[in-house]
């Protein structure tokens, strides 16, 4: 494959944000991806982020599963625009265990800033902002399980 060809798919990738893109011509096949690959990287940081909240955030985590599945996460709604995950995975709110997290509570955000990861099947996927205004709820902890259509942020 030509490498003019590969430094435009590399660039494709970088700007559309996808994470992932894999193209086979003929016999040669390339992947090109924003992540380490699923043997390398990804599979610490859950453990790392899973240690630290398993530890202490375990009373937290029972109000965010209530918001999430009725209750006051109805009255939540309302109040601003809910980002929802788009997936079935693992919510971290950072790109690594010691990285400050993409957005907290107080944080202005626009349409297509990342605002977390989810991790589904040793995919990292960004999650971005639907609209612009101020983050004011973080509904999941981080390291928490989400299921899809889960309330995770309430923008306002």
């Amino acid at each position: 494959m030509d490498i003019r060809k590969l430094k435009k798919l590399i660039e494709l990738v970088e700007d559309s944000g996808i994470a992932e893109l894999e193209i086979t011509e003929g016999e040669e096949s390339v992947r090109i991806g924003r992540y380490p690959p699923a043997g390398s990287q990804p599979s610490a940081p859950p453990a790392a982020y899973m240690a630290a909240p398993a530890a202490a955030p375990a009373e937290p985590q029972a109000p965010a599963a209530d918001n999430a599945s009725g209750g006051s996460g109805d009255g939540a709604t309302p109040e601003g625009h809910v980002i929802r995950s788009p997936m079935v995975g693992t919510f971290y709110r950072a790109p690594a265990p010691e990285a400050k997290p993409f957005v907290d509570v107080g944080d202005n955000v626009s349409p297509s800033d990342t605002v977390c990861i989810i991790e589904a099947m040793k995919m990292l996927n960004q999650i971005e902002a639907e609209v612009s205004g101020t983050v004011s709820e973080i509904l999941v902890d981080n390291g928490q399980p989400v299921e899809y259509d889960q309330p995770l942020f309430v923008v306002k």
